[in-house]
């Protein structure tokens, strides 16, 4: 019996007008997942514990059977695990995105976030950008005063890690505060955060004009023009996936977040070439890997990212599109190839949480779930989404952590 995880990250959301008052996994075609629903078992489940902010790390957490309020110090933690950056006792590691603030000569403060992401920026000019800014004197001694360093992460993620701080220090998405004017939402809290806030003032002087950031204007995209410290948190150690399940695995995503928490709970982290963690992605090379990896592992975790990139970018072309290729580029061939080999194979299919096209944020709502057998066919005919899911009561899960053991309860 072998075992698949598969995340859409941000998949499930809130009805949409623009789509006749359907969710996007509602409106798009998704008739591989449809079949699995009818086949198996749908129902949702509560990711996030109530009182917890919404995220994928406190979702994937849960998911992977860990309490998050037992185990999450910050997000950053868990993905400078996955990048192989060691924290020492007392370190606090941050997210650093490259992000886009709004160009106009309006006061620093009173810009707007227009894109967490910087637009997506490719991973080398983000490296290029970032490497430029810790040597620009001006920064540089700042990062020296408060004891940071930066890792370059070859994406819009970069990591952070200072060995001061102490627990007052309040950081806030970027992610959630899309379009709104970000004064409000920087770095609060201890001293260091008045040293945060003069880095990214710092940055966005450096940044804003800088050359790539110039041609980038000319070609129509986003200028990377900016930085933003969120998710701190310290060293936390995560007991062994083998130990608690008896299972041996390995994770498949582009996002350092899932990576690293795969990393810390012993199981192998998976890279795929042209994996981007955006909609367009190597699909067919996730797949192969997972097809591949579950030679020699019982469980396989295949993350696909491009739903919740897609919805924080506002654009709901493109989360209709994410949803269909998680469908047909995913969740399909896998089925395809594992019934083509004969496999007898449980799969748990899902969003970590919702995002919401209405606020281009997380939600932590219940979200829906697949858990199919392939030895048996329940013949419902309830297709996969969160009406449906919600509707069947008696599959309601209210607490994640339960999830994992679903599926390997066999």
């Amino acid at each position: 019996m072998k075992f698949l995880l598969v995340i859409g990250d941000g998949m499930a959301d809130e009805p949409v007008p623009e789509l006749n008052g359907k969710t996007p996994l509602q409106y798009a075609k998704t008739p591989a997942m449809d079949a699995l629903s009818s086949a198996g078992v749908i129902g949702d489940v509560l990711t996030v514990p109530e009182g917890m902010q919404a995220g994928s790390d406190t979702a994937i957490l849960s998911i992977f059977g860990y309490d998050p309020l037992k185990y999450l110090s910050g997000r950053a933690p868990l993905e400078a695990a996955a990048v192989g950056v060691s924290l020492n006792p007392g370190d606090i590691a941050f997210r650093c995105n490259m992000v886009s603030f709004e160009d106009s000569l309006i006061p620093f403060i009173d810009k707007r976030i227009l894109s967490h992401s910087a637009g997506a920026v490719e991973g080398d000019v983000s490296d290029k950008l970032i490497s430029e800014l810790i040597s620009y004197p001006e920064f540089a001694a700042v990062l020296v005063k408060i004891g940071m360093k930066i890792y370059p992460g070859n994406s819009f993620r970069h990591i952070a890690v200072m060995t001061q701080g102490d627990g007052s220090l309040k950081t806030f998405p970027p992610h959630d505060h899309i379009g709104e004017k970000y004064g409000q939402y920087l770095p609060q809290g201890d001293g260091v955060a008045v040293q945060l806030v003069s880095l990214i003032k710092i940055a966005h002087e450096f940044l804003d004009n800088h050359p790539i950031n110039v041609k980038r204007r000319e070609q129509g995209k986003l200028p990377a023009n900016g930085i933003w410290f969120w998710a701190e948190g310290k060293a936390t150690a995560l007991p062994e996936f083998y130990e608690k399940y008896g299972k041996k695995g390995a994770v498949i995503s582009a996002v350092p977040l899932c990576q690293g928490i795969g990393v810390l709970i012993g199981l192998e982290k998976i890279l795929v070439e042209g994996a981007t963690g955006e909609l367009y992605t190597n699909y067919e090379g996730k797949v192969e890997a997972a097809l591949s990896a579950l030679d020699d592992y019982d469980f396989v975790t295949v993350h696909i990212e491009a739903p919740d990139e897609c919805t924080h970018n506002g654009d709901l072309k493109g989360k209709l599109q994410a949803i269909k290729w998680v469908d047909s580029r995913v969740v399909a061939p896998l089925v395809q190839g594992l019934k083509k080999c004969g496999i007898d194979f449980r799969m748990l299919v899902m969003s970590d949480h919702k995002t919401l096209i209405s606020t281009r944020g997380h939600d932590g709502s219940p979200v829906p779930y697949i858990l199919y057998d392939s030895r048996f066919d329940k013949n419902t005919g309830m297709a996969f989404c969160e009406a449906t899911a919600a509707a069947n009561k008696d599959n309601h899960v209210t607490v994640g952590t339960e999830l994992m053991g679903m599926l390997f309860n066999d």
